[in-house]
């Protein structure tokens, strides 16, 4: 009894799966180990096609680096509650410090979904997860950051631990100066980019798209003013200021110091170090 016991137990230990479960896998496959690990795969493969259906909006996003690059991973759970455990945490941990081993730049989600660890494709390692928490699991974006050439700085916002949290932005920069206020001021950059989600560094950088839409609404907005054509051209250029005040990071009003942008500061406080912003990202659950 004592022996069978310890099975049950090593059992669950291997699987997360439940005390009953596991003591009538092992007594359908002879007390073997592994035949009952694969009658319980099976088991739970079945119970996660039908869990993956649902929705899964809670979760939280990683982030993971090394000497060559860096990632941003978001693994989705159907639950707050379940988010917040150690036994989904270590899993987005896992996923992150194997893709760090790929070190694969050119590495996309879909390709990620196929490759194999340990001789488990990471949708199989996936499917395992949601077996054993009982919740539609699914690892909804993911990017790797060349670190080369640049500094790299990372905030995580609501974090459950220092690399894991509901938002995690990123900056990659240069300068001439790696001192600590540097370091400081590069965190607190991110914090902001955390706040405000710009959509671009600045107008250069943002999509035309984005602002040929935008400039088409203002154009619509005043069209029946009756106003000079010279003064709606003001118009629209103060209103397409005040639009890339709002999605370009540069333009933007520093959340640590709302009067004054980042551009601003940078120019002021930073302009002899030469503090040059390459590129920024981020990924949140909303």
């Amino acid at each position: 009894m004592t022996d069978n016991l310890a099975l049950v137990k090593e059992l669950r230990d291997k699987t997360g799966a439940g005390f009953l479960d596991c003591k009538e896998a092992l007594a359908n496959n002879n007390g073997n180990i592994e035949n009952a690990i694969d009658h319980l795969r099976k088991k739970g493969l079945a119970k996660a096609s039908k869990k993956s259906s649902r929705e899964a909006n809670e979760g939280a996003v990683g982030f993971f680096e090394n000497q060559d690059i860096c990632i941003l991973i978001k693994v989705n759970s159907e639950t707050d509650f379940a988010a917040k455990g150690d036994t989904f945490l270590d899993f987005v941990d896992y996923l992150g410090k194997n893709l760090l081993e790929l070190n694969n730049l050119s590495l996309n989600l879909e390709s990620f979904l196929g490759t194999k660890i340990s001789s488990k494709t990471v949708k199989e390692i996936v499917d395992e997860m949601i077996a054993k928490i009982g919740e539609n699991i699914v690892i909804s974006d993911l990017r790797i950051f060349d670190k080369k050439n640049a500094s790299l700085s990372f905030y995580v916002h609501n974090a459950y631990r220092k690399n894991i949290g509901k938002i995690i932005s990123i900056l990659k920069y240069s300068s001439n100066s790696n001192e600590k206020n540097i370091q400081i001021f590069a965190k607190n950059l991110c914090m902001h980019i955390a706040a405000l989600k710009p959509d671009a560094i600045d107008e250069n950088n943002l999509d035309k798209a984005i602002i040929d839409k935008e400039l088409n609404v203002q154009k619509e907005l005043i069209a029946s003013s009756g106003k000079p054509e010279n003064v709606m051209e003001k118009i629209i250029e103060g209103k397409m200021k005040k639009f890339y005040s709002e999605v370009t990071l540069l333009n933007q009003s520093f959340v640590l110091d709302p009067d004054k942008t980042v551009k601003d500061i940078i120019n002021h406080d930073y302009k002899e170090i030469n503090f040059d912003i390459k590129m920024f990202n981020f990924i949140s659950l909303t």
